[in-house]
């Protein structure tokens, strides 16, 4: 993919930049509103350009709107192409494929799951913070506290002597 041909990689920032701007200042079309270019990815043989792309959208009419805006960018691919030869001046322009990006909605997933853990671990916080020992504090015996060691201690010393 993109990452293994510098010329790729190159080639995919410029057509990010075109479309973008090309979204923004020379198509208007009202479906389009929100709509964010996230990512290029060119093939090595710079036949076709993946562009990734995301929406922000009303709550509870994402999907309407995400479908939407996928038809206006299929039905602009065309004239999208023609900017992007024209401004990229490359031999071959690449056939460009829209693609949603669903990393930011998997993004606020997993921040979703992040609070839940992060709430269950100040509970058990404060639990642990009340929590007493079932018995001893320390249930571990100590040479000094027990009576015993200490004779067996002064029956040695006499024994040497």
């Amino acid at each position: 993919m993109a990452g293994t041909n510098p010329r790729a990689v190159r080639i995919a920032g410029l057509i990010k930049r075109v479309v973008a701007q090309s979204i923004e200042t020379e198509l208007h079309d009202p479906r389009l509103f929100g709509v964010t270019i996230t990512d290029v990815r060119v093939t090595n043989d710079m036949q076709i350009a993946r562009i990734f792309w995301t929406q922000l959208g009303e709550e509870g009419k994402e999907q309407g709107q995400r479908k939407r805006a996928a038809q206006a960018l299929n039905q602009a691919k065309g004239r999208l192409r023609s900017h992007v030869g024209r401004k990229a001046g490359l031999r071959l322009t690449p056939v460009l494929e829209f693609k949603y990006d669903e990393v930011p909605g998997e993004a606020t997933e997993i921040e979703d799951i992040l609070i839940a853990a992060r709430k269950r671990d100040e509970e058990l916080a404060k639990q642990r913070a009340t929590a007493q020992y079932a018995g001893d504090a320390d249930p571990y015996k100590h040479p000094d506290e027990d009576d015993d060691t200490d004779d067996v201690a002064d029956v040695e010393t006499n024994d040497e002597e």
